[in-house]
């Protein structure tokens, strides 16, 4: 049972792929929202990112992921030995990303932490929840930028988001733990944190690593659109 069950897949179409950087190693995209990474399981879920990069340069692998809601920055490899560099420095955490939300409410301190383990959420799927028993260590470090709205019930806060660990959803439930979902959160936002914005207000705005053959220390910006 999904936890979306009305949901209709429909990507956009344009732009049909943003390419922000490529060279004979990597691809570096800006995905847009409500576009799937990689296929889904059903037939209408096969548009994706990967297929459409792979219909212009065909060897192109996914190294990680950004959920379908969430816009921004991904890179592909477009060999092999590209691939396992690369994978390498996602999994010793060596790549460094930032991301821009704008939140429920304003949150009260400046700056922070929240370091709560996550882990999925069965009967909800694809839902995630803290498990202080089971669930894997997961850090997010947050910056306020901005504060907006008059009201309660538009008060909202922009903020930079930086994980330290990439399990899934986790900017999204993290900020639910501190009682200020994410915008547009068809998942996890309460009904007047979703009807405020159409799509999840959350964007992949950085990302940094170093390349796996020049050994060059790449970084790479993509604005936030709803900034």
């Amino acid at each position: 049972m999904s936890a979306n069950p009305d949901f209709i897949y429909q990507p956009p179409m344009t732009p049909y792929i943003e390419i922000v950087y490529q060279d004979n190693d990597i691809v570096v995209l800006n995905k847009s929202s409500g576009l799937l990474s990689v296929p889904g399981r059903l037939p209408e879920h096969k548009d994706c990112l990967q297929n459409r990069v792979q219909r212009v340069l065909p060897t192109a692998t996914i190294v990680h992921r950004l959920d379908m809601a969430t816009s921004g920055l991904i890179i592909m490899a477009l060999n092999k030995p590209a691939h396992v560099a690369i994978s390498r420095q996602f999994e010793q955490r060596k790549t460094q990303k930032s991301y821009i939300a704008r939140v429920f409410g304003h949150i009260e301190n400046q700056q922070g932490s929240v370091d709560l383990p996550l882990i999925c959420d069965w009967p909800n799927r694809p839902k995630q929840k803290v498990d202080h028993e089971n669930g894997k260590q997961s850090l997010t470090h947050y910056q306020v930028l901005a504060y907006s709205g008059v009201s309660p019930e538009d008060e909202s806060t922009l903020v930079e988001l930086t994980p330290i660990t990439g399990r899934s959803h986790q900017l999204r439930v993290h900020m639910l733990a501190l009682g200020h979902p994410i915008l547009g959160d068809r998942l996890y936002a309460h009904e007047q944190a979703l009807t405020v914005s159409p799509r999840l207000q959350l964007h992949a705005k950085t990302l940094s690593l170093t390349h796996p053959v020049t050994d060059e220390v790449l970084r790479f910006m993509a604005p936030c659109p709803f900034d």
